[in-house]
């Protein structure tokens, strides 16, 4: 090991993490600490006003000046009396990110001092600079007015001395410039539209929530070790790197004892998050070595995406605390497992229904199939642009690789569930008399009642089925929920609003209300049998048959991204008031101009570490063996000298094989670079990164990795896997 690659190793490791203050009290005691939540919504403000703003949580009516100045000045006493000197308008930019700007709560008071001020007007508006973030257009440099609105939906919250104000943020001319805007209209058409459905059979529900748990997998490395490979520090990821002898293999980390250090970084981190109202309930070990997994308990979509955000902050912050550094990049080291982000997804009511499950009478039994059956539909039609909302140029790296589901969209049922949708396929409307609680039996024409969590696990599916709620699994460990939830949450929208459009249609025939449905559900069964799949993701059979089934199989990430702007997506969007056709065009050049910056990043770090690091430590080794080479024909005979000095001569010419084409390879990226950044078009610049670019990456590294095996370790001044992946 170099000197310098020892000094590293050894501080990271001698580094420990510092006391963690635990709260004397249980958890239930300080959660929401930090939070202005409801019970300090009653505390803190006039009856009247709370009153408005419960109002305008739970049924979106709007707030008047009035009551906005009273929650203002509510808000801004408890933000003070909490430790509170500024405050912010907290939003989600088209980075994948947040983003916050810090204003204190002060003002001139007119007699030469400042008084502390927070009015309504600055609690419901801020005006950020629209053309500073990713817009695809929508903002000239030159018209930079945009705004973020406060979104009441989701509580405030506190952060060291900052309170902060979830947000929406917009252009001056309406269009939405963030990820929270369109999630929360997805929300509201989802509601409105199942609520319709749900009205079929109990006309007492008058919403219906989304709701989302989120399983965040992320690795930890030591602080030093990261420090020293400038891939890690620019990337995100390891751009070169050989697999350790021992990694996964053994499967020893898996649900294994957390280690001391990770166990002080994950109490602190879920003490803050428990203050922050994020009720984190699981962690352990995830299968590769330094992998974790966090989860909380489901919330509302909308609260537990803002919780997701919240929680990678923290995770950043708090683990250089402890002398980590957390990854989550979908693939921060070859030859492992990446990280992902299962997004567990289900609808349910004011009453409590939940409508993913199945429940104790017949109706609701038809009510549980009739929303499953839509939801395949949705996922059937739009299976190109659920694949496009979770598809970037980190987790392209994760998807299909043996640990993650295939880039292919498909859903798993499992047997119970896939035989009782065979069924009714089958069986003729009149023919399906409804029944109690009958368990499961095929051989009498009935809807059985159905065991909540009977489905086994297909870790291949990239949308399963699990009992109660459906799993996204294909969402990446560092993307922001809401570009999957807003698509999922658009198209089942879409989907049952186009259902209750067919059976309302057979109702005014004449038809039972209940043989409609089921006429509906049988057309729509068999038209969505291409999306189900129960079997191996992982296999090439599978391919060739989501080909056959028509199936979207694209796996190139820009042109995966076409699937935004096809006319089907934009109807769907623009039907269920989500995003406009402008909105859609202006994210897809904020994701090709993404995808592209990204490859360039990594091309332009591989080329430096190659030149600066590898090259010349690859050449003063072999100039090392040359020299032995040479020694060796002073000390001994010709002939003996020849055969000892054999396996110098060959590594020396495999050095210098490799560092040719590596050398060679690197000036043709830079070429192929300079071709690509001068096409206009941002989705056919893209195109060539992917096609030019990234198969580069992956030829460089596989020299370099193989030069990483026969270089003196001494020399090697990158930590390597070995040292990256074992936390002492």
């Amino acid at each position: 090991m170099s000197k310098l690659r020892f000094r590293v190793v050894e501080s990271a490791f001698k580094k420990r993490a510092t006391e963690v203050a635990t709260p004397a009290e249980r958890p239930s005691e300080y959660f929401g600490k930090n939070v202005f939540n409801r019970e300090k919504m009653f505390k803190y403000l006039p009856e009247k006003a709370y009153a408005k703003l419960v109002d305008s949580i739970d049924n979106g009516t709007p707030l008047d000046r009035e009551t906005a100045d009273a929650v203002a000045a509510g808000m801004k006493k408890w933000a003070i009396e909490m430790g509170a000197t500024h405050y912010t308008h907290w939003f989600h930019p088209l980075t994948e990110g947040t983003a916050e700007k810090h204003d204190a709560f002060v003002e001139h008071d007119g007699k030469g001092g400042m008084v502390e001020e927070f009015s309504g007007k600055l609690l419901i508006q801020q005006e950020p600079d629209a053309s500073s973030f990713p817009n695809g257009g929508i903002r000239n440099t030159f018209e930079a007015r945009g705004y973020s609105a406060w979104d009441p939906s989701s509580p405030a919250f506190i952060v060291g001395d900052t309170l902060c104000i979830p947000t929406i943020f917009i252009a001056y001319t309406g269009e939405s410039l963030d990820y929270k805007a369109p999630l929360l209209k997805a929300l509201e058409a989802v509601n409105k539209a199942a609520v319709d459905i749900c009205h079929y059979f109990n006309p007492d529900v008058k919403k219906v929530y989304a709701y989302l748990g989120w399983e965040q997998e992320y690795f930890l490395v030591d602080e030093g070790l990261y420090a020293a490979r400038p891939d890690l520090l620019l990337s995100g990821r390891t751009l070169m790197g050989h697999e350790s002898s021992k990694n996964q293999q053994l499967e020893d980390h898996y649900f294994g004892a957390i280690p001391t250090r990770v166990m002080e970084f994950m109490k602190e981190l879920e003490i803050e998050s428990l203050k922050l109202g994020i009720p984190l309930k699981t962690r352990h070990n995830e299968v590769a070595p330094n992998q974790f997994e966090l989860a909380p308990i489901f919330e509302e979509c909308n609260l537990a995406n803002d919780h997701n955000l919240l929680v990678m902050a923290l995770m950043r912050k708090i683990s250089r605390k402890h002398g980590f550094r957390v990854l989550l990049h979908e693939k921060p080291f070859k030859g492992v497992n990446g990280s992902g982000k299962h997004n567990n997804w289900s609808l349910g009511t004011d009453t409590g229904i939940g409508l993913m499950g199945p429940g104790k009478t017949p109706e609701d039994n038809l009510r549980f199939i009739t929303f499953v059956v839509n939801v395949l539909m949705a996922v059937y039609r739009h299976n190109g642009l659920l694949k496009a909302s979770i598809s970037s140029a980190t987790n392209a790296h994760r998807l299909g690789a043996n640990e993650a589901p295939p880039a292919i969209i498909s859903s798993f049922l499992g047997t119970q569930l896939s035989q009782v949708l065979d069924h009714l396929e089958k069986s003729e409307p009149e023919d399906l008399m409804l029944a109690g609680k009958q368990g499961m039996k095929l051989d009498i024409a009935r809807i059985p009642e159905l065991l909540i969590d009977n489905t086994d696990r297909n870790r291949t599916s990239p949308f399963a089925f699990t009992g109660n709620r459906f799993e996204f699994r294909a969402v990446g460990s560092e993307a922001n929920c809401a570009s999957a939830m807003l698509a999922l949450n658009a198209a089942v929208a879409e989907q049952l609003k186009l259902f209750k459009t067919e059976v309302d249609g057979k109702i005014a025939t004449g038809k039972d209300k209940f043989a409609a449905i089921l006429e509906v559900l049988r057309k729509d069964i068999k038209e969505c049998k291409a999306i189900h799949f129960d079997g191996n993701g992982y296999s090439d059979e599978w391919k060739e048959e989501a080909k056959r089934r028509g199936l979207d199989c694209e796996t190139s990430v820009p042109v995966i991204f076409d699937n935004y702007l096809k006319e089907s997506s934009i109807n769907m969007f623009e039907s269920t008031g989500v995003m406009t056709r402008k909105e859609l065009e202006a994210r897809n050049e904020v994701k090709w101009e993404t995808y592209t910056k990204k490859i360039q990043i990594e091309a332009r770090v591989l080329g430096d570490l190659t030149m600066n690091h590898i090259i010349p430590i690859a050449t003063r080794y072999q100039t090392s063996l040359v020299d032995n080479v040479y020694k060796m024909k002073d000390l001994f005979p010709a002939d003996k000298a020849s055969v000892l000095s054999a396996r110098n001569l060959e590594i020396i010419e495999d050095i210098a094989c490799r560092t040719n084409f590596i050398k060679e390879k690197v000036d043709e990226m830079i070429e192929a670079r300079k071709v690509a950044n001068k096409i206009e078009s941002e989705r056919e610049k893209a195109i060539a990164y992917h096609d030019t670019i990234v198969p580069m990456l992956e030829e460089i590294r596989y020299h370099i990795d193989k030069l990483e095996l026969v270089v003196d370790d001494q020399m090697w001044t990158l930590p390597k896997y070995r040292e990256l992946l074992f936390i002492r």
